[in-house]
């Protein structure tokens, strides 16, 4: 029942995203959702593989800092501490809930499932989802650490995007 309510969020958030006009701006979003939605429902096709599910579940524990850092940074209310002890929280946080659960579930399935049907569409789902844990950590580095880094018009990092900034 988890899976199948993750995945009507996944599809509710995907169609306010498309609705709203944010597709551009959210494709990121998008691609990640279509990941999730098609992994889950593979999931309860099969019945297989759902504690590694619930793992990557834990993901969205991470989201509660980059939920509440996104509101310091459009309420503009002056509270440099709070945005500063939530930026280390997150970090943690992002590591804890995001980067370690998605790297032991990646080299579990690349060493000891097998490379074939849904084994090889989960595995292949990992990794794409693995570049874009990356990516995002890399902005979120840039956009909170280094913020000398960043290049580019106010309010976008250096890819253009405005995915942390706002």
């Amino acid at each position: 029942l988890l899976f199948c309510f993750s995945s009507g969020y996944f599809i509710h958030d995907s169609l306010d995203i498309i609705f709203n006009h944010q597709s551009r701006s959210s494709w990121e979003y998008l691609v990640h959702h279509a990941m999730a939605i098609s992994a889950f429902v593979s999931l309860i096709i099969t019945g297989r593989f759902l504690v590694a599910a619930m793992l990557l579940l834990l993901v969205e524990v991470s989201n509660i800092f980059l939920t509440i850092r996104m509101l310091l940074k459009m309420s503009n209310v002056p509270s440099p501490v709070l945005y500063e002890a939530n930026k280390y929280i997150n970090l943690v946080m992002y590591f804890a809930f995001r980067l370690a659960p998605q790297a032991y579930l990646t080299w579990y399935f690349l060493r000891y499932v097998e490379v074939q049907g849904q084994g090889a569409f989960l595995a292949a789902n990992l990794l794409l989802l693995d570049a874009m844990i990356l990516m995002y950590f890399s902005r979120l580095l840039r956009s909170d650490f280094f913020p000398s880094l960043r290049k580019g018009s106010v309010g976008r990092d250096v890819d253009g995007e405005k995915f942390l900034i706002d």
